[in-house]
């Protein structure tokens, strides 16, 4: 048996040791590498809230459409999808071939599908004119979506939304680069982003030039329908707003898939295809997810396969 004696001495010794350890903990603990931070940004295709998709809202509601791709959406720190469709109770149609509208409520199941932003830069969020894309504007706006491309004013429509997580930032643009059926450029009135290569070109270079940290992606609504390639304007248009200063770009509007392409080690989606749709050519039931993760030093690409099933997007598995 122990004496008090030797019992006190070695609870003494085991004290002190704890007393030397201490600071060789704090030493090593604070010199741990912090863990870098990332920033994940996902784009998709084109999504149609209408025509063969609004019965499927009707009976099922909004999550239904995204059930297979919501998990995908809570990985990433900002989701960015093509709105195709203005979200409005206005019925004033313009004259054109194809006219959507969706309902303004529906806003909301898209945010808590883990939706963002919405580009609104295309050809069918004016299919009910003026104030039917500025009720768009208000619905995402209120349900905590923020539009992308719109504004009264040209310079507004030029102003990129800018997605922060601590000290990495990315400012996104978003334009459409085809004609718009029976739509004129309004200054002081609602309209979406609508510039010349050579004026966004020059607002990314002056963006750049201001703010040299911060990375640019260009998100784009251009092409030629039912196209796999991407034709020589879409190329043209890239390397301008390569040199301009973009350091990615994302393109839709074709309704079906175009190359990924990198220029130098900046990605290029030429087109991502539709995302929820109702199309029913097997060329426009296939689509990608792009996922753009920015760090302090590199971006990540990771292009994700799908198949769209009854309007809806699912990950290809395979």
């Amino acid at each position: 048996m122990l004496s008090r004696r030797t019992h006190i001495i070695r609870i003494f010794n085991l004290h002190h040791i704890c007393i030397l350890m201490c600071p060789l903990f704090l030493l090593f603990s604070c010199h741990r590498t912090p863990k870098e931070e990332k920033l994940t940004l996902l784009f998709t295709g084109d999504v149609l809230l209408d025509r063969g998709i609004r019965p499927l809202i009707e009976r099922y509601g909004i999550r239904e459409l995204f059930k297979g791709v919501e998990q995908e959406f809570r990985r990433a720190d900002a989701v960015i999808i093509n709105l195709e469709c203005p979200l409005t109770r206005r019925i004033t149609p313009l004259n054109k071939q194809f006219i959507f509208r969706a309902e303004p409520e529906w806003a909301k199941g898209l945010r808590q599908t883990g939706i963002t932003h919405a580009s609104l830069a295309n050809n069918h969020t004016n299919d009910q004119g003026r104030q039917g894309l500025s009720d768009t504007y208000r619905a995402l706006r209120t349900s905590g979506i923020i539009p992308l491309g719109y504004g009264c004013t040209t310079e507004e429509q030029l102003t990129p939304a800018i997605i922060r997580k601590g000290r990495i930032e990315v400012a996104v643009f978003s334009a459409v680069f085809i004609p718009l059926e029976n739509w004129t450029h309004l200054e002081g009135q609602p309209g979406v982003c609508q510039p010349s290569i050579e004026r966004l070109s020059e607002h990314i270079r002056q963006y750049r030039t201001v703010h040299p940290s911060t990375r640019i992606v260009a998100c784009l609504h251009w092409g030629a329908e039912h196209q796999t390639s991407p034709h020589m304007q879409q190329r043209y248009c890239t390397h301008r707003l390569l040199e301009a200063g973009a350091d990615a770009i994302i393109g839709h509007h074709p309704h079906v898939v175009q190359p990924l392409e990198y220029i130098g080690k900046r990605p290029v989606f030429y087109s991502l295809g539709n995302f929820v749709f109702d199309q029913s050519h097997p060329l426009t039931q296939r689509s990608l997810m792009a996922v753009l993760q920015f760090s302090s030093t590199e971006i990540k690409v990771e292009s994700i396969p799908i198949e769209i099933q009854q309007c809806k997007p699912q990950i290809c598995r395979k």
